[in-house]
């Protein structure tokens, strides 16, 4: 029987985090086979080593079926998970499109929110769902991930899939404490969690200060909630329904990650290293003038975000 394969692609925290985990559960399995699409010190190190997960309860260390950069090594893949950064998205898979064909099911996990439209401009006639994860861990260096709290789910659908083929891939994630679901309306899900990233990321890089920080002053705290009501607005402008009270379930979120937690923007901004701050920050600046929305706070942050991240 032919093996269903899943591709990772970036195995940063998100990636190297999730793979990891599906690695270690479908090492001698029959059925499923996990490839991480890695590159440079990372892929040699996983190659030689393994990928070490480092959490709160426990520590594994997960081995793939294969850990190549080759698309053709790789071949076709039947679910290709793309976890790079948003800005890295199109040369990543231009890179792997002879692992792609028409009956390869595209998954980004990705922090912003234009990724499947962005995928489906380069991939216009193949299966590209949408996702999100929540989940704090970060690539320690290479081969290593560090995650903290208890976090991990993991949120996948499309509107388009036969519900059988998402119930499929959604038995395939739902392993080893990975909390995969899918959602009755996987958009409204990603931009929830678009309310809660984009505006926790910008915060946090903007006053370089951690999640915990943030929600213990309540300047901090009204500049979080300036943010919060003005990315609502544009969801609401943008005919995105969203729970009523989605601003106080952002903030009990937010409330529910570690202290010292921080976003993965902010850790990129304190390395001096490329930043989404144009997915997370400027797009909602975009779309508030596209859409007639006033972004005041939004607009501030990102201004001075761009001039400290050129």
């Amino acid at each position: 029987m032919q093996k269903f394969k899943i591709g990772i692609l970036g195995i940063g925290g998100v990636g190297g985090y999730f793979g990891g985990k599906l690695a270690a559960y479908y090492h001698n399995s029959d059925e499923v086979q996990i490839i991480f699409i890695a590159r440079g010190e990372n892929k040699n190190v996983i190659k030689e080593q393994g990928i070490k997960i480092i959490a709160l309860n426990e520590q594994i260390v997960a081995y793939p079926a294969l850990v190549s950069d080759d698309a053709q090594e790789i071949g076709m893949v039947d679910l290709l998970i793309c976890c790079t950064k948003t800005y890295q998205v199109e040369e990543a898979l231009q890179g792997v499109q002879a692992c792609i064909n028409n009956n390869t099911v595209i998954l980004p996990l990705l922090n912003g929110v234009e990724s499947v439209e962005r995928i489906s401009y380069l991939f216009p006639n193949k299966e590209v769902w949408e996702g999100c994860v929540y989940v704090v861990s970060r690539l320690e260096r290479p081969g290593i991930i560090k995650k903290s709290g208890n976090i991990n789910k993991l949120y996948l659908g499309s509107p388009y899939a036969a519900k059988e083929k998402l119930a499929k891939v959604e038995s395939l994630l739902k392993v080893d404490g990975i909390d995969a679901q899918v959602p009755p309306n996987i958009s409204e899900t990603v931009w929830e969690k678009f309310l809660f990233i984009s505006t926790m990321a910008t915060l946090t890089s903007y006053l370089d200060k951690s999640i915990g920080q943030i929600l213990s002053n309540e300047e901090y705290k009204g500049l979080l909630n300036d943010l919060l009501n003005e990315l609502y607005a544009i969801t609401i402008a943008k005919g995105i329904s969203l729970p009523a009270n989605s601003i106080q379930q952002t903030f009990d979120k937010m409330t529910s990650f570690p202290f010292d937690a921080t976003s993965s923007m902010h850790s990129d901004f304190q390395k001096g290293t490329k930043t989404e701050v144009d997915s997370l920050t400027g797009y909602v600046v975009q779309l508030g003038e596209e859409l007639n929305v006033s972004v005041p706070t939004y607009e501030m942050m990102y201004k001075k975000l761009k001039t400290s991240n050129t």
